[in-house]
């Protein structure tokens, strides 16, 4: 591997792993009214939203920052109202209990509007439309989390690269295999890496708060409970479900806690982060060997999500959960050739799971998907792996992920679109 090629790699990474408050949905949505009320001058009279499907899925059951509110119109107001856009993912860390009753002022007085953007194929699309004094401004976010496209007021155009550009970076991402993954993490200089141990000290404060609290459905604490001695054993097992789902319990109840995201993601973050922090620290496994087991869980899961797409009907603990399962089978003295058994035993279990918006019993879902990552890393330990007879699994591992998000891109479209019919006819 060039040096060109490893510093673009570590580039990657840094863009896509990175601090958020919030589930990345609504709080996308957020930055994206800030930008146009930045943008127009003055806190806007009406506000506008055009979404696309998945955004408004993701958006619909999840707690808002800050609020104890659900939904998106309070994210929409307070983008508005102390939204900042230089701050990105954490868009809404100045909100304060005045600027919430202010909020909720703009949405009873109906001045907030948000609908379905028809006729588009992206997945992540958001264009906020900001309104005051005979002025209006547009800002539009697609193809990333935090991807400007368009921004004017008025007739001047600020920015436009609706055309051009699709993707969320200008800058032309390295192309990966699995085998360059696990490449780059055992290789790479540890002081160049190592600035992914701030996955582990952010994410797990975030279980640690959610333990001391009582969020969403509080399975995190629930499993660090009772249920530890009685059924599951003080075990790295239950202590790595606990402290993955504490986290994600928190986040996605709308608590004012930052957790380190992957792939515009603060869920698959966590799920890349988390069990792999907990079996190394109760495995006695070295600050090295951590950073690497890191490094290999968050690029593989930035690999898989490079085809299959920020948003997709498939539910995303399946790829971060597949992270993990590299970093843990590493941990447990696996190389290259377990490690490949291990995505594909997560490819031949996991695929399939639906993604039916951000809310409460995610955490749920991560669970499920955690387990089955330490299952599989087990499986692999013992050489044990699906095979090329069975399913959708490959003899080529870079093959089954293509299969894998074949799946979740294209081939569960009709399911994203029952999906999202069900949960806007629900009474």
């Amino acid at each position: 591997m060039t040096e060109l090629e490893r510093k673009q790699i570590i580039s990657l990474v840094k863009r896509e792993v990175v601090p958020a408050i919030g589930c990345t949905e609504p709080i996308a949505v957020a930055l994206a009214v800030a930008k146009a009320s930045e943008t127009l001058g003055q806190c806007p009279e009406k506000i506008t939203l055009y979404l696309s499907a998945n955004i408004l899925k993701n958006a619909m059951g999840v707690g808002i920052p800050g609020t104890g509110m659900i939904g998106l119109p309070i994210a929409v107001a307070l983008g508005a109202l102390i939204g900042k856009s230089e701050y990105q993912l954490e868009v809404l860390r100045d909100s304060t209990p005045e600027a919430v009753k202010e909020g909720k002022r703009m949405i009873a007085e109906k001045r907030i509007t948000i609908s379905l953007k028809k006729d588009i194929s992206e997945k992540l699309y958001i264009e906020a439309i900001c309104e005051a004094g005979g002025e209006n401004s547009i800002a539009i976010i697609s193809g990333g989390h935090t991807n400007f496209v368009y921004v004017s007021r008025g007739e001047e155009i600020i920015l436009n690269k609706q055309e051009s550009a699709q993707g969320e970076d200008t800058e032309k991402e390295p192309e990966l295999c699995l085998r360059k993954v696990y490449d780059f993490a055992m290789t790479a200089p540890l002081e160049e890496i190592n600035f992914i141990l701030e996955t582990g000290r952010v994410n797990r404060a975030a279980a640690e708060q959610s333990f001391r609290g009582d969020y969403g459905h509080a399975l995190g604490k629930m499993l660090k409970g009772k249920y530890e001695k009685e059924i599951m054993g003080d075990s790295v097992f239950s202590q790595i479900l606990s402290y993955t789902s504490a986290a994600c319990d928190a986040r996605m109840a709308g608590a004012m806690i930052p957790v380190m995201s992957n792939s515009g993601s603060g869920n698959q973050g966590i799920a890349a982060t988390l069990p792999v922090v907990i079996y190394a620290e109760k495995n006695q496994k070295s600050e090295a060997e951590l950073t690497r087991a890191l490094m290999l869980s968050h690029l593989t899961v930035i690999y898989i999500k490079q085809s299959l797409g920020r948003l997709s009907a498939l539910c995303g603990c399946v790829v971060a959960a597949t992270g993990s399962s590299c970093g843990i089978t590493y941990l447990m003295g696996g190389g290259y050739e377990q490690v490949s058994f291990a995505v594909k035993n997560m490819i031949a279990n996991l695929t399939g799971m639906i993604c039916d918006g951000a809310k409460p019993s995610c955490s749920l879902k991560v669970s499920s998907g955690v387990s089955t990552a330490v299952l599989s890393a087990m499986m692999a330990m013992e050489n044990k792996f699906v095979t090329s007879v069975e399913g959708i699994i490959d003899d080529d591992v870079d093959r089954s992920i293509r299969n894998l998000t074949l799946i979740g891109s294209e081939g569960m479209n009709e399911t994203d679109r029952l999906v999202l019919q069900i949960m806007t006819n629900k009474c």
